[in-house]
């Protein structure tokens, strides 16, 4: 008996050689980026009048992230299904936070979709510009630390040995420096793959547990204790967070919603661990800035301006000039710090590298003193 297809459908995934290959952690996922501009242009449509369908199905087609636009393609379908955006959203948690999915969830019910959607991409966009911020600044340092740390393994495995035949050639013994280095440098067979495979090892491990309370309730607070990082990302957090809660209230979110869900975003466990009591507080009728009042981990710049705000009804207003105060400060720090951190870098290369060569050439200037 034959078998007769009933209907007949275009994989989405595509067959054959059209088949998309995904390498698991080398693949594009959807990014902070991708979303504001996904946003902005959502906004726009639906503020134009288009329908919500058809502005996903143009979404859908135009977009060039390849997993946003199946995952646009499946909200479509929801939607045409009388799914509502924000549930659909909430589907994708991996790719749409809870900030966007809870602002678009109260742009709905209160009929202002475009409205919200304009927030997140303002949001989303002076985020990625914060992230670029940081990421130019910080790039010159680390190629610099980075060439260091390759030119002393290159020094160590190649150069260090030949010179090391030419001293046993020479006989005698050696500087106490140019031996250490020599010591050093034979070491580097067993030491190198060690760190290798130690480090691949703890970078599978972090990628896996970096999430988890267990770890972050101890790594975070290190990261705010850190000598000259740790003020630097406690401007970032109170910069996220203030702006991610004028947003959430700006969009009509619940009070008591919008604290969990900016804790939550938030990017530290210890801002976290603080917005959860005080919305603990909240729910038994305090204001917010009494109980952030608190909380260490927040200026009191910061608790003082929330104060005025809620008594002046202006909270929104309050918590967008403290995060553009904190982004300037973050952007000021951070160009402050790399200056900071340049000649540093060429002074311990120089050190290091010159302190090599010195070991290297000590008993060559041993032996030219013995001849004169």
């Amino acid at each position: 008996m034959g078998i007769s297809p009933i209907s007949i459908k275009e994989s989405a995934e595509g067959t054959g050689l059209n088949r998309e290959i995904s390498i698991p952690g080398f693949s594009k996922g959807v990014g902070l980026k991708d979303l504001a501009i996904m946003s902005r242009q959502m906004a726009t449509m639906i503020g134009s009048g288009l329908s919500l369908l058809r502005t996903l199905n143009i979404l859908a087609e135009q977009t060039e992230n390849k997993p946003l636009a199946k995952i646009l393609k499946q909200v479509r379908d929801d939607v045409e299904r009388g799914v509502s955006i924000s549930e659909s959203f909430a589907k994708h948690s991996e790719s749409f936070p809870p900030i966007m999915i809870n602002m678009v969830r109260a742009g709905e019910t209160g009929g202002f979709l475009d409205g919200a959607l304009e927030s997140i991409a303002a949001n989303f966009e002076k985020e990625v510009k914060l992230r670029g911020t940081i990421k130019s600044a910080m790039t010159y340092p680390v190629i610099v630390l980075l060439m260091s740390l390759v030119s002393v393994l290159i020094m160590l495995i190649f150069i260090v040995p030949i010179f090391e035949d030419m001293f046993k050639g020479l006989g005698g013994a050696l500087p106490a420096p140019t031996m250490f280095l020599v010591n050093v440098s034979n070491s580097m067979i067993y030491v190198v793959p060690v760190l290798a495979v130690g480090g691949f090892a703890f970078s599978v491990w972090w990628r896996k547990n970096k999430n988890t309370d267990r770890v972050r309730m101890r790594v975070d607070p290190l990261k705010l204790r850190l000598p000259v990082f740790g003020n630097l990302l406690k401007k970032i957090a109170v910069a996220r967070f203030s702006r991610n809660f004028a947003n959430m209230i700006g969009a009509g979110v619940p009070i008591l919603q919008a604290l969990k869900i900016v804790g939550e975003t938030s990017g530290n466990w210890v801002i976290e661990n603080a917005l959860t009591k005080v919305a603990e507080s909240v729910r038994q009728g305090q204001s917010i800035s009494g109980p952030l009042l608190l909380q260490p981990v927040f200026p009191p710049m910061v608790t003082q301006m929330i104060a005025v705000g809620e008594d002046a009804g202006s909270l929104e207003t309050m918590l967008n000039k403290i995060a553009d105060f904190y982004d300037q400060e973050v952007e000021s720090s951070t160009e402050q710090l790399t200056a900071a951190i340049e000649p540093l870098l060429i002074a311990f290369l120089g050190v290091v590298i010159g302190g090599m060569v010195i070991a290297l050439y000590m008993p060559i200037f041993s032996i030219a003193s013995v001849i004169k």
